[in-house]
């Protein structure tokens, strides 16, 4: 287990370089460059080769790369003797580091995935056991065309059915999400919080439900489960005692698998629903071609989903004693 942890971690950095790099050449290869998108489009050609002077960019891409691998993984700054410290650089159009916008920001987006997550494993487990045992009833396939249609619906279309409804049409629930600088005033708004943790939620819901009704069919036929219920057990203690350990598994799988999922979800919710998160931190960056801040938002991602897959392959082997990591 601790080798194949270790070589998973190993894997993990391989990936996450190889994600900043070929960012990293996609963002510097679109038509003006970081120059043009921060000086503006009257800027000259001389204003341009300045800023990209005194900036590196004149230097060739690999070395850009290499200082910004050194300034993101805090090396650059041990090795040039002025202590470890992580460097995501500098955004231009906030007048802000990117490091200290995402210390702002990423709470709040950990604080709407956290609590959709907890909504979406608190009720789809229990709805995908009790689909299971009602299948293929009327209500088995209500809640399955249910789930069929908040899976297939685009995270927008969602959040502004929900607006239309819950804010425009009831009246209930205010349309924004709640605003603030720190998470405290997140939950001291929170009627506002409902609609984006909602949004976010449902479609999840309909995802680990699915999987979880499938899974719990697929054991509730297995040889222990006609053991248990030939020595007696009743259908309640075989269904929580014996099968829901198993049908877990795959969702505990899922659970790390679907962050980069998630993630996506949190981007356009938070650009739909004003929420004041890295998604749309990153939203706004990509409209006003702030690089460094997209470069910033998108290192967070891919380490978070890079954990969330080593995550769950630790989660699975716990979960699972038949599981050995022996290659």
């Amino acid at each position: 287990m601790i080798g194949y942890i270790l070589r998973r971690c190993i894997q993990a950095v391989f990936i996450t370089f190889g994600v900043t790099l070929l960012v990293f050449l996609l963002l510097h290869l679109l038509p003006g460059g970081p120059a043009r998108a921060i000086l503006g489009p009257r800027a000259t050609a001389v204003a341009i080769a300045q800023f990209n002077h005194d900036n590196g960019l004149d230097q060739p891409i690999w070395v850009q790369y290499g200082t910004y691998l050194g300034h993101i993984t805090g090396l650059g700054s041990l090795f040039g003797g002025h202590g470890w410290s992580i460097d995501f650089g500098y955004s231009y159009k906030l007048n802000q580091s990117v490091g200290s916008l995402l210390a702002e920001d990423l709470p709040k987006t950990l604080v709407l995935v956290g609590l959709s997550y907890a909504i979406a494993i608190i009720i789809a487990v229990p709805l995908g056991i009790y689909q299971a045992v009602r299948r293929n009833k009327v209500d088995d396939y209500v809640l399955t065309g249910a789930s069929f249609i908040f899976y297939s619906m685009p995270v927008f279309w969602l959040g502004i059915i929900l607006i239309v409804l819950f804010s425009e049409t009831l009246t209930h629930l205010p349309s924004e999400g709640p605003q603030g600088a720190t998470v405290g005033d997140l939950f001291s708004q929170f009627s506002a919080l409902i609609l984006p943790v909602v949004t976010l939620a449902l479609g999840t819901i309909a995802l680990f439900s699915r999987y979880m009704r499938s899974s719990t069919l697929e054991n509730m036929v297995q040889d222990y489960v006609r053991t248990a219920r030939a020595k007696g057990a009743s259908e309640t203690r075989v269904l929580f005692l014996h099968v829901l350990r198993n049908a877990l598994i795959p969702i505990l799988t899922l659970i790390g698998l679907s962050i980069s999922f998630i993630f996506s979800g949190a981007l356009i919710t938070e650009a739909l629903f004003n929420f004041p998160g890295i998604g749309l931190l990153f939203w706004n960056a990509a409209i006003q071609q702030d690089y460094p801040v997209i470069l910033g938002i998108i290192v967070v991602a891919a380490l978070a989903t890079v954990a969330g897959s080593l995550l769950a392959d630790i989660l699975y082997a716990v979960a699972d004693p038949r599981v050995r990591y022996s290659r």
